[in-house]
């Protein structure tokens, strides 16, 4: 038996790490009164989340654009990514990581294309594990809207989007997307016009669809391997699966367009494919634009266009193929969106408590996950606790069953908010009065008690 003054460290990881007495971020009496469903345990096939907030993906354009590190997550990820995990968050998610090269969205995104970027995934995964956090990664391809630099590099040219050319590491001649021609640019201003954001993509041949949907798998595998607990399509935000699904940018005549079958049959392949080489017992999420914002638009009028409906119906057939969680949000496959994902206010986390209804009358019982939460708030707020108190008690909401009522998520994805406020779970539960956790090398100045 060890003794009881030993730091005792965490068991399995390749440096020294403290074992936390209680794992930061949970209720120090998990059997008390009064806890709110936001910071009770959620299992998922074989992975119990300590509480009910997930750290979505977020860009950080941080990884190597070129040499032997191409595509690899860096130190930065693993400081960055681990204090998540460090200050409470139950889930981390990597952000979108390209299955090929040129699936990432800028070159200096990360990749899971090759054995060589296991390594950095591994780092990130042991950080958050070390804190008792579960590792998340989501595997995505940005399709037309791939080949773009960085948005601090964008914004130095007084634009939201800038080309990356060859020079600096980008593939013009390899943008691709379900259909193709200058017509297809994502802002429509074509690869020339000297104020465009984005390359025109080619369109994919049957046989590349092939390849990318095992790419996908292989992506899976990698993830595997790494030690990830969690994988999520990325299939949202007008990204090459939401390309696919949606008519307005999926003109194919062939058995990967046309009908809703033929439009969402890449994405069938590919929940197939990855469900096929992970663990039984390993959870798989889903992320899709609930919604393209594009109703009682000209070209909406002319193709269709994806849609609330849309996305209930493709969870019907997804659920029991083995999605375990959709991530709703919505927009970003055209600049005619009537409203912009990032100033959603709280229609994002009202559809994702439509979709959840949907799927309990139909007997799925696929989770949901709310992300949007308070966009409201963050564009409003200094930082001030009046506000804080908003977003806890908006938080608590939307996992809270009311009465016979049901809840309007299982989970809550938070994005911006944990930039700016890495304690912005440890602040939720002391803004509700909760007694949790906190890391134990930050214990002594843990918030008094309100």
């Amino acid at each position: 038996m060890a003794p009881s003054t030993l730091n005792a460290p965490v068991p399995g990881l390749p440096y020294f790490g403290p074992q936390h007495g209680i794992s930061p971020g949970t209720p120090v009496k998990p059997n008390g009164s009064n806890i709110p469903t936001l910071f009770t345990p959620l299992k998922i096939r074989s992975k119990t989340l300590r509480n009910r907030f997930i750290v979505a993906p977020m860009c950080h354009y941080s990884a190597a654009h070129e040499g032997p590190q191409i595509g690899a997550l860096a130190p930065y990820h693993v400081a960055t990514l681990g204090h998540y995990a460090l200050k409470g968050a139950a889930l981390v998610f990597i952000e979108a990581s390209g299955v090929q090269p040129n699936g990432r969205i800028t070159p200096n995104c990360p990749g899971i294309w090759s054995d060589d970027q296991i390594p950095g995934i591994k780092a990130v995964v042991d950080i958050c594990h070390a804190q008792g956090a579960l590792c998340g990664i989501q595997l995505a391809h940005a399709g037309r809207k791939s080949s773009t630099c960085a948005t601090w590099v964008s914004a130095r040219h007084g634009k939201t989007s800038v080309r990356a050319g060859a020079d600096v590491g980008g593939w013009p001649e390899d943008v691709v997307g379900p259909s193709g021609g200058e017509a297809f640019t994502w802002d429509g201003k074509g690869s020339a016009h000297p104020e465009g954001g984005f390359w025109a993509p080619r369109e994919l041949s049957v046989g590349e669809v092939e390849v990318l949907v095992e790419d996908w798998a292989e992506a899976a595998r990698r993830s595997v391997e790494a030690g990830v607990d969690v994988i999520e399509i990325h299939g949202a935000h007008g990204y090459l699966i939401h390309q696919f699904l949606s008519p307005i940018t999926n003109r194919r005549t062939d058995a990967y367009g046309g009908s809703f079958e033929g439009r969402t049959r890449v994405l069938v392949e590919i929940v197939k494919a990855i469900r096929a080489v992970i663990p039984e017992d390993m959870p798989l999420f889903l992320r899709l634009s609930s919604t393209e914002w594009l109703e009682e638009t000209d070209i909406a009028k002319k193709h269709g266009s994806w849609d609330v409906e849309s996305t209930i119906e493709i969870t019907k057939v997804l659920s029991p193929l083995g999605v375990d969680l959709l991530d709703v949000s919505s927009g970003g496959n055209h600049p005619q969106q009537r409203i912009n994902m990032f100033k959603s206010k709280d229609y994002q986390t009202k559809i994702a408590s439509r979709i959840r209804q949907e799927l309990r009358a139909a007997g799925s019982q696929m989770l949901i996950g709310a992300v949007g939460l308070i966009t409201e708030a963050e564009q409003a707020r200094g930082i001030v606790e009046t506000s804080l108190k908003d977003e806890a008690e908006a938080a608590k909401s939307m996992t809270e069953a009311k009465g016979s009522a049901e809840p309007m998520a299982d989970a809550v994805l938070i994005a911006r908010q944990l930039m700016r406020e890495p304690e912005w779970v440890l602040r939720v539960a002391w803004q509700l009065g909760v007694d949790v956790a906190w890391p134990s090398q930050f214990d002594r100045v843990r918030f008094p008690r309100l």
